[in-house]
């Protein structure tokens, strides 16, 4: 809200919080960096952090489902929290074995994610006038990655999940970065 009551427009809001911004947009390009450089590293630092969500939402689950007795479907919420019990042991334990199953998962985030982005570039080109082809530039480049690491599998799931993680940091963070800065040089006039 601004002084007179008014909602703030949107083009305002991230004009003022442009350093936040910026900073995020840094931190993801050196973290992209880290993770092109390093792809295998990159891949079995993804397949355990995503072993331990597994992890603990099905401990979770568990923990709740239990608590939850009385409710219906109890079995199929022991097994489910089970499985991600399960998986996320396998995943956290042996990363390397899981590259395959994540590369295919990742593949589906980095479609998802490319076709997102490339609507939220639509709402920042109407918000800000500025920059967004960045945005747009980003997700279209996380649809041609998943294709080509779609077309490549199974072969591709050696190197696939650093590049993803590294690719996607790598350009949301110039994304950031680009946009920040418009919204820094839009809030001087």
């Amino acid at each position: 809200m601004t002084d007179a009551g008014m909602p703030m427009k949107a083009e305002h809001r991230f004009e003022a919080h442009w350093r936040m911004f910026f900073f995020e947009g840094v931190v993801l390009v050196v973290l992209g960096i880290v993770a092109l450089v390093l792809p295998p590293l990159a891949s079995i630092a993804v397949a355990i952090l995503f072993g331990w969500v597994l992890l603990l939402g099905g401990a979770f689950g568990l923990v709740s489902t239990l608590v939850g007795r009385q409710a219906p479907g109890f079995w199929w919420s022991i097994l489910s929290s089970l499985v991600a019990i399960v998986a996320g042991v396998l995943l956290f334990g042996w990363p390397a074995g899981g590259a395959l199953s994540l590369t295919v998962i990742l593949t589906g985030f980095l479609a998802a994610d490319g076709i997102l982005t490339i609507m939220l570039s639509l709402q920042y080109r109407r918000a800000l006038h500025r920059r967004w082809f960045w945005l747009m530039l980003n997700g279209v480049i996380d649809l041609v990655l998943a294709a080509i690491i779609f077309a490549g599998l199974p072969a591709s799931a050696a190197w696939a999940i650093g590049i993803i993680v590294g690719v996607d940091m790598l350009f949301g963070g110039s994304s950031l970065i680009a946009i920040s800065l418009a919204a820094r040089n839009a809030r001087a006039y």
